[in-house]
């Protein structure tokens, strides 16, 4: 995979079915490099493969579609170019879509009432004067802000107390043939100064339960409960009283309340280190009874709802670097596995008794797969382009032992050809998730430009059960660094890597791995340390999390922390590092890469600052598209330059390489 080979990636997101079972709909997005941007469109596709996957929208950006249970309608947002997401609504018998919403910070995702004439939603609330709402104000002339609280701004948006998520109710519009007729006006659920998410409604279509934290506490734990609130604004009431973070409420047609949650975040509510979410019935007492174990289970897919069918919960389950979908009972039988193997279960949806996953792997980034009467169906080849340049590499999957007799899980991604190749090997953030089954683009195009990519999934990871997780908590640097030396030296005694020449990165906690490594060897031809975490003192007061994050993970014992630090012992580095960050990276902030490069540019270590303006911790996901085309460029450039492959720049060729492009002249990555 070379780097402008984003282009041809398509991401299936999370489908929606039809009442019948005939239709499954789905969102697929694609990263438009010319443009510098995200498209999206809305795909049909037929259950049963009896005809191909066709488009049904034309959109700039259409994302989230939602069948309305009378099969009439479908509802899903769209963006227009430089605009939010508003809700849109498309007639199944076909026609003109509508828009129905100009909210200003655009909405969210939609969700059908029972009887199909009513949509609920969450949507950001700007405060007069901020964001636009006042013309010819701009963000420079607006008024101080007054900070009175710890969770004040997230990554990715900002600051948001001045801009709460609020639920809110829209009838649907006149009849067909109507069209010129006012659209009804959005009415405002939900008052206060929290944050709402994740409306579901009740079966008598009467009210709505939404997740917020409304409790005494809640500007200091991670507390989040399950609220019903009638569809006339009364009657606002929490259904859950616990000390977990709950999400995704559904109601079975029962009226039994079922919810995603971790749950039990201890006495302060701050207890988050390997806590996992599973399905939880809600008992009539507002207590959560767990239907897997949360020792044991973590629910992995990106479905934003949980999702109900037949009594039971359908759900993706994390499991040793796979996402399985199970079929878990509400009356406590024994869960089903639907999708098991060398799968990642990215979304899930039912219609009419057929169930449909998107269902990714290490050479795919999803494909509509159709679950009815035991059988399986693929129904779609969003991943035909990409995959059929011969560019994508397949993993293998090794275990490795510990020091201490522990077994290492990860894999091993080799070019073509015998070898021995040089060695990159990549540390994953979290640290409480997961290397594993789908396609990530950053090995792929590692690998094809001639490195073994070698990565695992060290103690403190996600995927292997609670205690897997919690291994590493107040010891970062131990038994998670331990795991991952250890299966790079197991690997190596492969003769087609080639153990004298390796790298090492990684990002966010792969960064701070990565950084405390080169303090404590030489081993490393080189090295890139991206968006970490390094201070975790300062840390606490210039992230997002930090008010919490730092104190669950390494503790609060002064020794502790400086034991730990990444940056403490950045003194020793002598190993070349190109240190990547976002300038507006609010989880991992840039003052931590910052720190990092002038400790190593002062004493003269090879270094390099790599800055991204206007993006935030996921550039490397969801960055702009040039900003990510750009990122791989000048990360093939370093290694180019210090761990030289046959497919790419010698060292002398990669000194001279213009930095504005950094690729140049030189020979593709592919050869």
């Amino acid at each position: 995979m070379r780097p402008d080979d984003l282009a041809l990636l398509r991401i299936p997101g999370v489908p929606t079915v039809s009442p019948d079972g005939r239709m499954a709909v789905v969102a697929v997005e694609r990263p438009d490099l010319e443009a510098d941007e995200y498209r999206a469109q809305l795909w049909a596709v037929p259950t049963d493969a009896s005809a191909p996957a066709r488009p049904i929208s034309a959109g700039h950006r259409d994302s989230a579609p939602a069948f309305s249970p009378n099969g009439r309608w479908l509802a899903y947002l769209s963006a227009e170019p430089g605009g939010r997401p508003q809700i849109w609504l498309l007639a199944t018998a076909g026609g003109e879509p509508r828009r129905l919403t100009d909210h200003p910070l655009g909405a969210g995702t939609p969700v059908w009432s029972p009887d199909s004439a009513q949509l609920a939603y969450v949507a950001r609330v700007p405060e007069h004067g901020r964001y636009g709402t006042v013309d010819g104000v701009g963000p420079e002339a607006e008024p101080p802000r007054l900070i009175t609280t710890l969770q004040y701004r997230e990554d990715g948006v900002g600051v948001v107390t001045d801009r709460r998520r609020q639920v809110f109710l829209l009838d649907l519009p006149p009849a067909r043939g109507d069209d010129a007729a006012p659209l009804p006006e959005p009415v405002q659920l939900t008052p206060g100064d929290t944050d709402c998410a994740d409306v579901a409604w009740r079966p008598d279509g009467q009210a709505l339960a939404f997740v917020s934290a409304r409790h005494a506490r809640a500007d200091r734990d991670l507390v989040r409960d399950v609220h019903e609130i009638a569809t006339d604004g009364s009657g606002l009431r929490r259904l859950t009283g616990s000390r977990g973070h709950c999400t995704g409420p559904v109601y079975a047609p029962d009226g039994t309340l079922v919810v995603t949650a971790v749950p039990d975040l201890g006495s302060e509510g701050t207890d988050f280190v390997a806590r996992q979410a599973v399905p939880c019935r809600v008992g009539a007492d507002g207590e959560l009874q767990p239907l897997l174990d949360p020792e044991h289970d973590h629910r992995g897919d990106e479905t934003p709802a949980t999702v109900l069918a037949d009594g039971a919960v359908l759900v993706g389950i994390q499991r040793r670097g796979a996402v399985e979908l199970l079929r878990v009972p509400l009356d406590g039988a024994a869960p089903e596995v639907v999708v098991e193997g060398r799968f990642t279960v990215r979304g899930v949806a039912v219609g009419g008794g057929v169930v449909v996953a998107t269902v990714a792997h290490d050479r795919s980034s999803g494909e509509l797969v159709a679950l009815s009467g035991g059988e399986r169906r693929l129904l779609t080849g969003f991943g035909a382009e990409l995959g059929s340049t011969g560019r994508l590499h397949r993993m293998r999957e090794r275990t490795a032992t510990a020091p201490d007799g522990y077994p290492v899980h990860g894999w091993v991604t080799t070019p073509s050809g015998p070898g021995p190749h040089p060695v990159l090997l990549m540390i994953h953030g979290g640290p409480f998730a997961q290397y594993g089954c789908t396609l990530l683009d950053e090995t792929q195009v590692l690998v094809s430009a001639g490195y073994a990519v070698v990565q695992c999934n060290p103690r403190g990871s996600s995927g292997y059960g609670s205690a897997h997780g919690r291994a590493i908590r107040h010891d970062w640097g131990g038994l998670d660094a331990d795991d991952v030396v250890a299966f790079l030296d197991s690997v190596l005694a492969d003769p087609a890597l080639d153990a004298d020449r390796v790298g090492i990165l990684g990002g966010s906690y792969g960064g701070y791995l990565t950084t405390l490594l080169i303090g404590r060897t030489d081993r490393f031809a080189a090295a890139i340390s991206e968006r970490a975490f390094l201070d975790p003192v300062s840390f606490v007061g210039s992230s997002d999390i930090g008010w919490y994050f730092a104190d669950q993970y390494v503790g609060t014992d002064p020794a502790g922390i400086a034991a730990q630090s990444a940056l403490a012992g950045a003194g020793a580095i002598t190993t070349p590092t190109l240190v990547i960050h976002s300038e507006e990276d609010w989880r991992c902030p840039v003052e931590q890469g910052a720190r990092l490069y002038v400790e190593l540019k002062r004493r003269g270590v090879p270094s390099e600052l790599l800055l991204f303006p206007g993006e935030g911790h996921e550039l490397s996901r969801s960055g702009r598209p040039k900003h990510r085309l750009a990122r791989f460029e000048h990360i093939l450039r370093w290694w180019a330059r210090w761990l030289p492959t046959p497919q790419g720049p010698g060292p002398g060729e990669a000194e001279v390489v213009d930095p504005e492009h950094p690729i140049g002249a030189a020979p593709r990555a592919d050869g």
